[in-house]
């Protein structure tokens, strides 16, 4: 059934997002998801605050009350606040997540057709999860290469490093292939 090949893809994807997150955020000094590349930029950690109010509002409730919750505070999810410590960033992030993972792998494939709301705005249920999917895609972007700028030399690919992609393709086909180049072959 097509439509939970498309709930279970989902929440590979979106558990995908998240550990490249999570790797990428392993790789730097803690200290460091708080710092900004200038005034007006965004350091991790307030990424990391956006996407966790981000997603406890939309998936609280996902399919009976509107995604963007009275309660929430959007604007103060970009501020670095003196409280925000790397611990209290962290759990708010894995809150976020944990509140992602329990509202998708409770949908159903009769629910895809249902209508929710964001901001008022109606979505069915495959509208906000891609817009969430593109939403928190664009946001592990940010983190990454923050993560990866931070890094510099000592970083460590999340995917196949720069200059291995033929080394990559057949130890995956598991094929031996003579690959060095025609100048070197006899």
């Amino acid at each position: 059934m097509i439509e939970q090949h498309y709930l279970d893809d989902t929440l590979v994807q979106l558990r995908k997002l998240k550990t490249q997150a999570d790797k990428a955020i392993a790789q730097i000094q803690k200290e460091t998801i708080f710092a900004v590349l200038d005034p007006e930029a965004n350091s991790i950690a307030v990424i990391m605050k956006h996407m966790a109010g981000n997603m406890r509002s939309r998936w609280t409730n996902f399919l009976t009350t509107d995604g963007e919750k009275p309660g929430r505070d959007r604007d103060n999810e970009f501020v670095a606040r003196a409280e925000d410590t790397y611990e209290k960033i962290m759990a708010m992030w894995e809150d976020g997540w944990n509140h992602v993972f329990l509202a998708v792998s409770s949908l159903a494939p009769e629910d895809l057709g249902k209508t929710v709301r964001i901001r008022g705005e109606a979505h069915t249920v495959i509208e906000a999860l891609n817009r969430q999917l593109t939403h928190y895609a664009a946001h592990v972007g940010q983190i990454v290469l923050l993560a990866k700028h931070d890094a510099g030399s000592d970083w460590r690919s999340l995917s196949i490093p720069r200059g291995k992609s033929r080394e990559f393709d057949v130890s995956k086909s598991g094929a031996t292939y003579d690959i060095a180049p025609a100048s070197k072959k006899r």
